[in-house]
């Protein structure tokens, strides 16, 4: 297919490919037409400028005979930027995905300032198959690491787990080991209100209470802060944006960008930035792309209208990815916004990060623009004959800087949440010993449900926090706070111990990752798993290997 679509080009010089991204509920297909090339696909986040390089690599022409247009999206994160070309292609390009596992290595210490550690990372080639990079691409893996090295040390000194995270928190002015001098850090600030609004050390007793009152019904309590790095860390070339911006006779404006709407509300902030203070109120009801322009141009929203993205109108973007959607596309809006009291009514702007640096080979410089903070606590209640567990109460402190739309930032707290809550207590994928897939529908792999979400569920911004690095002094909330959800795991860990304590064992114990009601169960400790005996020969094989 391939060959036969680079004979069109070479015999049409006017052959344009035209690759439109649409959503679809549950199929895809490729579409193949002689002068027009289709694809149909269901996307979440995306590359527009790689699939453009791929396609005209593929097919042997210049970039500038490819236009890639993406419709707004619906669904949500997945780091799937590089999977649509695979599609799309019929040749298509492996991708190399370093950038996670460098994602990864600079998340390694969460939040917790620890000289002396010293952490290798290596990739490993399998014989199944790859899967794509998740929201927070390897960070939320490597805190959980670093957040049970927290908890090992709290169980063996037998002290509160929440005295041994306060007394090694990054503070300001530390320096983390890329040697980047942390600045404006709202950690203790997050984590010291979220005790507060959680009442936990009223909980923590309450707990405790209930749990020697009850054999088999047990409760846990647990607080889990984190610090989250804003940037293309590992690129740090893509740390820009463009946007092109039309102002039309009667009044009305036309912006092209080039991030993608994919149901994060980027649109509704880059229109917000325009809003003027008379509007400002009114942030809760109206949408964030269209808010920046808005505020800029001191003009009705309605009078603002944002164009689908196309390689054709903003060149050389950058993945809507990294939680940057808002801040890189919205300065480039802010920029290109300045330039429109002049003479002509159409202008371009381009925003670039700057200061950033680093060295890949020494990982040292200054790789994030700033950093998110946050902290949860959330109380949780097991079954420890079944293994069922539910989420009694969640409180969580986020620091949003000055919020373009708290409406959709406290949607993004909220459902990076639950989308972390699938990670590590439910969604688990199970591969037989010959490959096959065994999780491939929702009959067998289970994602969070209305039944998963807390029963009292609170979100706060931590109040008077600024950024002076990111447009109208907002903060990224794409990505940073899914890693909060590791409070449930870790909630769920203290009320196995307690159960583990009943049954006269009190020494550290290793729970897995998603914590799954098997895995909770055969934890607790008790007389009937003392019972089992599993007795392996050299033919036996598990029925299923556990991805990881």
């Amino acid at each position: 297919m391939a060959k036969l679509l680079k004979q069109f080009v070479q015999n049409m010089t006017r052959l344009k490919v035209d690759i439109e991204i649409k959503k679809k509920v549950t199929f895809m297909f490729c579409l193949f037409k002689i002068f027009r090339f289709k694809r149909t696909c269901n996307k979440v986040d995306f590359n527009q400028q790689l699939l453009m390089s791929c396609v005209a690599k593929a097919l042997g022409v210049a970039s500038n005979k490819v236009t890639v247009r993406v419709k707004r999206l619906g669904g949500g994160f997945g780091g799937k930027e590089t999977r649509t070309a695979s599609i799309a292609i019929p040749t298509a390009l492996a991708a190399l995905r370093l950038g996670v596992m460098t994602k990864a290595l600079m998340s390694c210490s969460n939040c917790y300032n620890i000289p002396n550690v010293y952490v290798q990372c290596k990739i490993c080639k399998t014989n199944i198959c790859s899967s794509t990079a998740f929201r927070g691409f390897g960070a939320p893996q490597a805190m959980l690491i670093a957040e049970t090295w927290i908890d090992h040390v709290s169980s063996f000194l037998q002290i509160d787990p929440v005295k041994v995270r306060k007394l090694n928190l990054y503070r300001e002015g530390d320096v983390i080991f890329q040697k980047q001098i942390l600045e404006d850090c709202k950690l203790q600030n997050c984590l010291d209100e979220c005790l507060v609004r959680s009442d936990y050390t009223k909980r923590k007793i309450g707990v405790e209470k209930h749990n020697r009152n009850h054999r088999f019904i047990k409760r846990g309590i647990a607080v889990i802060p984190t610090m989250f790095g804003i940037g293309f860390s590992e690129a740090i070339h893509l740390n820009q944006a463009g946007a092109l911006v039309h102002i039309y006779t009667d009044g009305s404006v036309l912006i092209s960008h080039g991030g993608i709407e994919m149901g994060q509300g980027l649109h509704t902030k880059l229109l917000q930035v325009n809003l003027s203070v008379k509007l400002k109120f009114m942030i809760t009801q109206i949408f964030i792309f269209c808010q920046i322009a808005s505020r800029v141009l001191e003009i009705p929203m309605k009078k603002i209208h944002i164009s689908e993205t196309s390689t054709g109108s903003v060149p050389n973007t950058t993945a809507t990815a990294a939680s940057l959607g808002s801040d890189l596309n919205g300065m480039a809006v802010l920029v290109g916004a300045a330039y429109t009291d002049r003479v002509s009514l159409s202008a371009t702007g381009f925003y670039k990060i700057q200061g950033l640096n680093f060295d890949n080979q020494t990982y040292t410089g200054r790789p994030f623009d700033y950093f998110c903070n946050g902290a949860a606590c959330s109380e949780v209640e097991i079954d420890c004959l079944t293994g069922d567990h539910r989420v009694i109460r969640t409180d969580i402190v986020m620091d949003v800087g000055k919020s373009l739309n708290p409406s959709i930032d406290i949607g993004q707290i909220e459902g990076a949440f639950i989308q972390g809550y699938g990670l590590f207590m439910i969604e688990q994928v199970k591969i037989s010993t010959d490959g096959f897939v065994y999780t491939t529908g929702p009959g067998s792999y289970k994602v969070p449900g209305f039944i998963n979400i807390p029963n009292e569920f609170n979100v706060s911004f931590l109040q008077g926090s600024k950024n002076a690095r990111a447009v109208y002094s907002s903060k990224a909330v794409g990505e940073p706070p899914l890693f909060l959800s590791a409070s449930v795991f870790f909630a769920t860990k203290d009320a196995i111990s307690s159960a583990r304590m009943d049954a006269g064992d009190s020494t550290p114990f290793q729970l897995d990752s998603p914590a799954t009601p098997e895995r909770i169960r055969m934890a607790c400790k008790d007389s009937l798993i003392k019972r089992i005996r599993i007795k392996k020969s050299s033919s036996s094989k598990p029925w299923f290997i556990d991805r990881v």
